[in-house]
């Protein structure tokens, strides 16, 4: 069967309104030809992106001038025709029922079988070229695959639901993480395959199902709460996925456009709701290009991140992040902290496992690069505005700057600092591959540096023991027990159950504690040194059983509890917190040598560039 006459009849399409109309059609059927749509969104991308070139230069290709509000600059959008896209459409039905005879297959029920999926996969797999950059740029829709014979990892299981739709089988669709892709099947959804590779690596594990990534507690399938996409869904999936890059600096202003208008368009009529990673694209684009009449992107920020609440027991990670790039961008320092802390937060109940490494690279780049970068920069205003001295702080022009300096002098600013670290040391416990090393603990100790020691002591923080529980049976009230079982990599099974401190932070006390005897005149430290078994809290300040002026931090990981005293001394002993945070990572290091992490992501994802 070909294309139906309401399809046929608003080609061509010769700009993006055209686009916009086809998709209204779709949309409001049942079953959204997911093949036209992407054939379309394919052709477009490719003349716009891809292959931009000047217009007479393609031949039997025509394109169609664009009004721009620039009038020095000549737009063209690329004319698609009924005969074309009628062309592209029956090639790909027609090789992919050619390929697979459904009576080989019987369906319980009406529900598709695990082998019939995977022969399914197996005709697209098998029908790509055999060598190519399977992470390159524009290679997502159906389009790549039937004139070159190529697509990415996000592209081949979404190229295995249009053919599985094609076939008429409409229980399968697409499963996703916010880093892989599978089919869902079967009644209800309740079965998966695998149908494509992760990362570099093309390890052939079609046909399996991802129950023991869910198991493994890892990122990658985030522990069950995925997408469990219905077809308007996989229609926002391949709206996301559009890749306006030109070149490694230019992205295509009609492409752009296009995408902006679609989500609009899937937003208005409830498709959004259950997709937190198209929310953030959509908040991405706003804030780029902001249409009038439409929500703020702040508030698309917190919608994608009560969607991921409401609707996946907020186990999303990218959404805190879209939150955290905007504060960063616009340089809302405590706004920003606050955001990576909350990421760490929702980490920190995963395990850190080998396929992890796109969201590793992520909070490796923040704590690394982004984040000293970002207090450098305001350690660097904060002195040129003391240096203008007095009376030019209060003028108008300068509130901006005064408050953006005083982010240093904020202690809930580094309370959120330590809840981001505190998280990720979290996610290194119990993990099979570890997370921190000497590179973490280098930027550590640079950024808590930042802030002035006063600062730091303005801050009480408290360490969850959870080992105390230890001795009786009702340990499991404590629901993080439940995450892990046996000892921790800080603790040693013989170890009795009261925490043991490291060796650094007793040195460190000592020094702390001969320091302060000249200023504090009544320790109460000995009073406070054997807590009743009840408590579930030790804080660290040393004064009265007052409640705390500043902001309380409560810490979960092992690591960042054996240096609560450390991180809040008025002097930062730098040698100690780096023994501290690295412990047991640099042996286990050793056992295996680290891979370089691979650069794979989604295209939905984020708006990151690929090889060209």
């Amino acid at each position: 069967m070909g294309l139906k006459s309401d399809q046929k009849a608003l080609f061509p399409i010769q700009r993006i309104e055209g686009v916009i109309r086809l998709f209204e059609l779709e949309l409001q059927k049942d079953e959204t030809d997911l093949a036209l749509l992407s054939l379309v969104l394919g052709f477009v991308e490719h003349f716009l992106a891809v292959n931009r070139v000047i217009p007479t230069n393609v031949p039997g290709i025509s394109f169609m001038p664009v009004e721009s509000a620039d009038d020095d600059v000549v737009s063209y959008f690329p004319v698609l025709d009924l005969q074309i896209i009628a062309a592209l459409y029956a090639r790909f039905t027609a090789q992919i029922r050619g390929s697979v005879d459904l009576s080989l297959y019987p369906r319980t029920d009406g529900f598709s079988s695990r082998e019939l999926v995977k022969k399914v996969s197996d005709v697209i797999w098998n029908s790509l070229s055999r060598s190519y950059f399977k992470d390159r740029a524009h290679i997502q829709s159906l389009f790549s695959f039937i004139t070159g014979t190529k697509l990415d990892s996000s592209g081949v299981a979404f190229a295995v639901v249009a053919a599985c739709q094609v076939l008429g089988l409409r229980d399968v669709h697409l499963g996703l993480s916010e880093d892989h892709a599978w089919v869902i099947f079967g009644k209800d959804g309740e079965e998966t395959a695998e149908v494509t590779w992760h990362g570099k690596g093309n390890e052939d594990r079609r046909g399996q199902t991802v129950n023991c990534g869910v198991a493994e507690r890892s990122w990658l399938y985030l522990k069950g709460s995925c997408l469990k996409c219905t077809r308007k869904m996989e229609a926002a999936f391949m709206v996301c996925a559009i890749n306006p890059s030109i070149d490694l600096h230019t992205d295509s202003i009609e492409l752009l456009h296009l995408q902006q208008q679609l989500l609009w368009l899937l937003y208005d009529l409830g498709h959004l709701e259950k997709y937190p990673m198209a929310l953030g694209c959509l908040a991405d684009l706003e804030e780029l290009e902001p249409m009038p009449g439409r929500p703020d992107p702040l508030s698309i920020y917190y919608h994608a991140i009560n969607s991921a609440k409401v609707h996946y027991n907020n186990e999303h990670i990218y959404p805190y992040l879209y939150l955290a790039g905007y504060h960063c961008r616009n340089k809302n320092i405590k706004e920003a902290l606050a955001a990576w802390a909350d990421t760490a937060m929702v980490v920190q109940d995963y395990n850190y496992c080998r396929e992890d490494e796109e969201i590793y690279k992520e909070f490796f780049d923040i704590a690394n690069d982004v984040i000293p970068n970002l207090l450098k920069e305001v350690a660097n205003l904060a002195e040129s505005v003391e240096e203008k001295g007095a009376g030019q702080k209060n003028t108008e022009g300068n509130e901006g700057l005064l408050m953006l300096a005083s982010a240093l002098q904020d202690p809930e600013c580094f309370a959120h600092l330590l809840r981001f670290y505190d998280g990720i040391c979290k996610w290194e416990e119990g993990s099979p591959t570890p997370v921190l090393h000497v590179g973490w603990a280098t930027f550590l100790v640079q950024s808590i540096g930042r802030f002035d020691g006063q600062v730091r002591q303005k801050v009480t923080i408290i360490a969850k023991d959870a080992d105390t529980n230890d001795d009786d049976d009702q340990s499991s009230e404590d629901p993080r027990e439940g995450r892990r079982r046996g000892p921790r990599r800080e603790s040693k099974p013989e170890e009795p159950p009261l925490p043991k401190k490291p060796v650094a932070e007793k040195v460190a006390e000592r020094r702390r504690s001969s320091a302060s005897q000249k200023t504090e005149k009544n320790p109460e430290k000995e009073q406070e040194k054997e807590p009743e078994p009840a408590e579930e809290k030790e804080v660290t300040s040393a004064h009265s059983s007052a409640p705390p002026e500043g902001p309380v931090v409560t810490f979960y990981s092992e690591k960042m509890k054996g240096m609560k005293e450390l991180l809040v001394a008025l002097k930062i002993n730098s040698s100690a917190i780096k023994l501290q945070l690295t412990a047991q990572s640099q042996v286990q290091l050793k056992k295996q040598k680290p891979s370089t992490p691979s650069d794979y992501t989604l295209s939905f994802m984020k708006r990151q560039r690929k090889s060209l």
